[in-house]
C-alpha cells in the first residue's frame, strides 16, 4: 500500500489502473486488497470515482467490465450517480457487465437501479441485446426479472434481443426468450427479416438446427409469408380502384352519350312545335287576311258614302258582328304564336324579339283599322253596332295580350330560380341529372 502513499499525486493515476493491473503482484489478484485499495482512495479523494480514461470510461465502468463486483459495490456506495455516466459510445456500466457474463456485477448494478436494463446505448441497444451476445443465460434471466418487456425493444435497425441471439446462434437464449408471452417470434427487422429468416440465412450447424426447430415451434413464419396477406390486400385495392375508375369512366361517357341524345331530342321537339306554330299561324294570317278584306267587300256592295247597301238587313248585322270576332280571335292567335318561340342561339333570340314586337304592333294597327272602318260601313244609324265590335276586340286584344305578359313575366321569373337552383346543383356536383332533360322539353321561351 505503501506503493500509492509516496505521493499523492501518483494515487490520482486512475483506479482503473490500480484494477486493470491485477498481474502486476501476485496478491494485487486478490479483489479484497483491490477493494481496499479503492477504499483507501476514495476516502482520500471521493472525487477519483469520477475520474474519466480511455472512451470516457470511469471507474465504475471499468470494475463492471473486469468483473469487480466488490469493487461496483464500494463504488456505488460512495456514489450511486456513476449509474447515469456512460462512455462516449452510449454503454454504460451495465452494457459491460452483461455481455462479459459477471452475474455478480450484473445483480449489483440492477439491485441499485432495475431500470438500468432498459437504457440504450447509440445503436439503441438495451443490456439484453449486449447480454445475448454472450454465453450467460444466467445473465439474461437476471435483465428479464428486472424489466420483461425489454424484450420487445428494437435497436435502430430493428433487431430484437432475439434476433441478435439467433444471428450468434445462442439456442439457449433463444429458447429463454420464446418462453416470455411479450416475445414477437415473427418481429420484422428495417431489411425484412424475422428471426427464422436470420436462422435459415446461418451456416449449418447443431446450433442452428436447433434454433430453427425451436422458432419452429412458436410459430416463427419467413418475412415473405408474412406480407403474403398484405400483398394480396394491396392487388385487391388495386383491382378495387381500376374497377371504380372504369365505373367512373363509363359514367361518364353514359352521361354524355345521354346529354347529347337529350340535345337531339329537344332540337326535335323544337322543330316539331316550330312546324306546329308556323301552321297555325298561317291559317291564323289567312282567317284574319279574309275577315280584313269582308269588311271592304261587303254583300250587296255599299254606297258612295262607303256605308254598306243592305247594312240594316239583320243577317249583315250577324255578318258583320261574327267577322269582327274571327279577326280579332285570328289577330289574337297570331300574337300568341309569334310570342311562343324557340330560338338556338341568343342571337336568334334577339331578332325574334324585335320581330315579334313588330308582328305586335301590326296585330294592333290592324285591330284598329278594322274597328275605325266598321264606323263608315254601318253608317251613323248603326252605330251600335261597331261600338259593341270595338268592346269585343278590345276585350279580346287586350285579354290576350295581359295574358301574354302576365306568363311571360312568370316564365322569366321560373327560368331565374330555375337556373340558379340548376347551377348550385353543378356547383356540388358535375353529374348529369335527369331532371335536366325534363324540363328542357317543356320549358317556353317567350320573346317578349
Amino acid at each position: 500500500m505503501c506503493y500509492w502513499s509516496k505521493n499523492l499525486r501518483s494515487c490520482k493515476l486512475t483506479i482503473k489502473w490500480v484494477i486493470g493491473r491485477r498481474t502486476l503482484v501476485p496478491i494485487i489478484c486478490n479483489h479484497s486488497f483491490v477493494t481496499a485499495i479503492v477504499q483507501v482512495l476514495l476516502d482520500h479523494d471521493p472525487s477519483l470515482s469520477r475520474t474519466n480514461g480511455p472512451s470516457n470510461a470511469t471507474p465504475l465502468v471499468s470494475a463492471a467490465t473486469r468483473g469487480h463486483s466488490l469493487v461496483v459495490n464500494e463504488l456505488l456506495s460512495k456514489d450511486s450517480g456513476l449509474l447515469e455516466i456512460s462512455k462516449s459510445n452510449g454503454k454504460n456500466a451495465l452494457h459491460l457487465a452483461v455481455r462479459q457474463g459477471h452475474v455478480d456485477v450484473v445483480k449489483a448494478l440492477l439491485s441499485k437501479d432495475p431500470q438500468l436494463a432498459r437504457r440504450t446505448d447509440k445503436k439503441g441497444q438495451t443490456a439484453l441485446h449486449m447480454a445475448v451476445k454472450g454465453q450467460s443465460c444466467e445473465v439474461v434471466k437476471l435483465l428479464l426479472e428486472a424489466d420483461a418487456a425489454i424484450v420487445m425493444l428494437p435497436d435502430k435497425f430493428g433487431n430484437t434481443a432475439l434476433h441478435v441471439a439467433t444471428r450468434k446462434k445462442r439456442a439457449e437464449i433463444v429458447n429463454e426468450l420464446l418462453l416470455l408471452p411479450d416475445t414477437n417470434v415473427n418481429a420484422l427487422t428495417r431489411d425484412h427479416k424475422t428471426p427464422l429468416d436470420i436462422a435459415e440465412g446461418l451456416p449449418l450447424s447443431e446450433e442452428s438446427s436447433d434454433i430453427k426447430e425451436c422458432l419452429g415451434q412458436y410459430g416463427a413464419l419467413r418475412a415473405n409469408e408474412l406480407n403474403q396477406p398484405r400483398d394480396e390486400l394491396r392487388k385487391t385495392v388495386t383491382q378495387i380502384k381500376k374497377d371504380v375508375h372504369t365505373q367512373l369512366e363509363q359514367t361518364r361517357r353514359t352521361n354524355k352519350n345521354v346529354h347529347n341524345i337529350s340535345k337531339e331530342l329537344r332540337k326535335l321537339h323544337r322543330e316539331g312545335i316550330n312546324n306546329a306554330t308556323n301552321s297555325v299561324t298561317v291559317v291564323a294570317v289567312l282567317f284574319a287576311t279574309v275577315a280584313f278584306a269582308a269588311i271592304f267587300t261587303v254583300p250587296g256592295g255599299d254606297n258612295d258614302d262607303g256605308m254598306a247597301v243592305v247594312a240594316t238587313h239583320a243577317s249583315f248585322k250577324i255578318f258583320f258582328i261574327f267577322n269582327a270576332i274571327a279577326l280579332f280571335t285570328s289577330l289574337a292567335v297570331v300574337v300568341v304564336q309569334i310570342t311562343l318561340v324557340r330560338g338556338e342561339t341568343k342571337a336568334e333570340k334577339r331578332v325574334v324579339v324585335v320581330i315579334n314586337k313588330l308582328m305586335w304592333l301590326a296585330s294592333m294597327c290592324t285591330s284598329v283599322a278594322f274597328i275605325a272602318s266598321s264606323y263608315i260601313v254601318v253608317g251613323r244609324k248603326h252605330e251600335w253596332a261597331a261600338i259593341l265590335v270595338t268592346i269585343v276586340g278590345g276585350v279580346i286584344m287586350a285579354g290576350v295580350l295581359g295574358t301574354m305578359t302576365y306568363y311571360v313575366v312568370k316564365s322569366k321569373r321560373t327560368r331565374s330560380i330555375r337556373k340558379r337552383e340548376k347551377h348550385a346543383r353543378r356547383s356540388g356536383s358535375n353529374s348529369w341529372h335527369p331532371s335536366d332533360l325534363s324540363n328542357s322539353e317543356v320549358d317556353k321561351i317567350y320573346a317578349l
